[in-house]
């Protein structure tokens, strides 16, 4: 660039300095444009605020609208229902000493019920059910549309308390000026919960098919014991015919059933505990679902009832009772008049009663006296045997008799072919005669022995008395009693070794090895010794998975037989009893009717071997 301009260049931005300076605003003009530019800007800024209120005010109205058009499907939908189809569920507690009962609004139904006085395995809270999965309820129709209460949204005020002891809470659904009310009423110190179902100027807006309702309640039964296998096998639904008598569904596999008879009662029966539903007038039928789940699952049993209730909706009461309780004996006994100790599956006949009138008695007495179980289980071994000892004496001795009576039995056998076989039985029967011996005499211990046996294989899986208690290495003697668990499960054997159980099995190897010893037949029944050696190893695979309190009385039973036939053995003189039954030969003998009667058929029967 050349000097002029250089200097061209600096004049013209001289010039516009220079201009701009001489024409800047003043300090009044400044002002005067800033509050114009302000009042500008505040009034876009009033414009912006006037359009957003207007259009929060359009949205409201159009929440409004569809609020209210909302509303308007739900009533077209459920009629005066609606209110109650959705909501939030509640739960509601009632307490006394013995169990907690958790009430839900929605259905107003048993959400769950805890026994106070029992854990379950694992020292968890014992729950009878808890949980959604417990239905109950009815269905009806209102406004051509059918509803169950099971999944409506009851109201309440929550619970209250009547008197200075009992807890109640109502639940309502209210319908113009009609409702329907469950009411719930807790007692102290005791397993029932009195329930009411209660109409008032409905019969215009619900309706049923009949003049019953059909009252559905459906359980999950949640496994409480640690075998699943033992608690299954007895868990089902029991119920009484309103005759009095009592039975049973779903104790083995799935079981459904379709009584059409009044009933009395239905329970949900688990191996230690019961939930029983009660009326006070009659169910008019039922129809009962019980649906065995798989051992690995915490479920053991799905169990429903569709139970038929007389009721209208004009103004009409149901009342009910439900009972949550351990089976045992006397709590069950103590509700008169109900049979619910038919609940204990203590056997039927002589073995019922015996576990009722002798067992169970002698059992609480020695409750009285003693706190372990297991010193109580070895005394009442010890009385049981006691009283048997003289039939256990007197089988010996006959035994005794048989065994130094061989020789001669024997030689009957020599002397008679084989192929006169009538008239071999028929030598021996006069032998034992004149001799004195009843061939039959070794069995009477075995069958008064039988139904003890017996009535304690149905006592001790159903004795929830010795749920929890322990003995030597048994921490529960009401579950198997596990010294060593294996990664593996064995068929029919399990994945567990039950030392009691083995203990059981090793005693009856020995009680069949010294009585096979005191048997003059022995062996000339090789087959029968074999069959009797299979007997405890069959009972060690069957008893595996059953109670410690079982398995340890038979072992002590077992035992307390083997010490005695040693020591009745080397008490009795076996040549003194051959030197008297030689001195009853010859003594006249006078032919009993029943010898004389069998004798003449054993004569009769060979006959008819002659003539062929």
């Amino acid at each position: 660039m050349d000097k002029k301009s250089f200097i061209g260049l600096l004049l013209i931005v001289a010039v516009l300095i220079g201009f701009q300076y001489l024409n800047r605003p003043s300090e009044e003009e400044r002002a005067r444009w800033q509050a114009y530019h302000d009042s500008i800007a505040a009034a876009e800024a009033q414009k912006a605020e006037a359009q957003r209120a207007m259009q929060m005010a359009a949205d409201s109205e159009n929440v409004a609208v569809d609020s209210a058009e909302v509303a308007a499907a739900k009533i077209a939908k459920y009629g005066q229902l609606a209110n109650y189809v959705e909501g939030d569920e509640q739960l509601y507690s009632l307490q006394n000493d013995l169990m907690t009962i958790v009430v839900s609004n929605k259905g107003a139904r048993i959400y769950s019920a805890e026994l106070k006085d029992y854990k379950a395995f694992g020292d968890k809270a014992l729950k009878l059910f808890d949980g959604s999965t417990n239905e109950f309820g009815f269905q009806f129709t209102h406004k051509n549309r059918s509803f169950y209460t099971n999944d409506l949204y009851f109201t309440t005020e929550g619970v209250k308390s009547i008197g200075d002891t009992a807890t109640a809470i109502d639940l309502s659904v209210a319908i113009g000026d009609g409702a329907l009310t469950y009411h719930y009423v807790l007692n102290p110190n005791t397993n029932a919960v009195d329930f009411s179902i209660e109409s008032k100027n409905l019969g215009n807006e619900l309706y049923i098919s009949s003049a019953a309702i059909d009252l559905t309640w459906k359980m999950d039964m949640p496994a409480l014991e640690r075998s699943h296998k033992s608690e299954g096998m007895w868990s089902g639904i029991y119920y009484r015919y309103s005759d009095g008598d009592v039975e049973e569904l779903g104790t083995s596999g799935n079981q459904d059933d379709n009584i059409n008879m009044n009933i009395d009662w239905i329970a949900y029966k688990d191996q230690y505990f019961s939930s029983v539903f009660i009326a006070d007038d009659k169910f008019a039928g039922a129809q009962l679902s019980s649906i065995a789940c798989e051992p690995t699952d915490t479920i053991i049993k799905k169990l429903s009832s569709n139970l038929g209730v007389k009721f209208n909706f004009d103004g009409d009461k149901a009342s009910f009772k439900f009972l949550f309780l351990p089976n045992y004996f006397y709590t069950l006994e103590s509700y008169k008049g109900l049979d619910l100790t038919e609940l204990l599956p203590l056997g039927w006949g002589i073995f019922g009663w015996l576990n009722e009138y002798f067992i169970i008695p002698v059992f609480k007495f020695l409750e009285s006296a003693f706190t372990n179980y297991g010193i109580i289980i070895l005394i009442l071994t010890i009385i049981i045997k006691v009283i048997i000892f003289p039939f256990t004496f007197s089988s010996y001795k006959s035994q005794a008799k048989m065994r130094v009576l061989k020789p001669q039995v024997d030689a009957i056998n020599e002397r008679i072919p084989a192929e006169k076989a009538m008239e071999r039985q028929q030598e021996t029967m006069k032998l034992y005669k004149r001799a004195g011996v009843n061939p039959m005499g070794g069995c009477l211990p075995m069958l008064l022995q039988m139904p003890i046996l017996i009535a304690a294989f149905r006592f001790f899986p159903a004795a929830v008395e010795l749920r929890g208690q322990s003995f030597l290495w048994a921490d529960d003697l009401a579950s198997y009693d596990s010294i060593l668990d294996l990664p593996f499960s064995i068929p029919f054997y399990g994945d567990h070794v039950s030392l009691f159980c083995l203990l059981m099995c090793l005693t009856n190897v020995a009680y069949t090895y010294f009585n096979m010893q005191s048997q003059a037949s022995s062996a000339q029944m090789p087959g029968m010794k074999m069959m009797m050696y299979m007997m405890p190893v069959m009972l060690l695979f069957f008893f595996n998975d059953y109670p410690a309190g079982l398995c340890y009385y038979y072992f002590v039973s077992t035992l307390i037989t083997v010490i005695q036939t040693i020591v009745i053995k080397a008490t009795i003189d076996e040549k003194a009893i051959l030197a008297k039954m030689e001195a009853n030969k010859k003594k006249p003998q006078k032919k009993s009717r029943f010898m004389a009667r069998y004798e003449e058929l054993m004569k009769e029967q060979q006959k008819k071997l002659n003539r062929r």
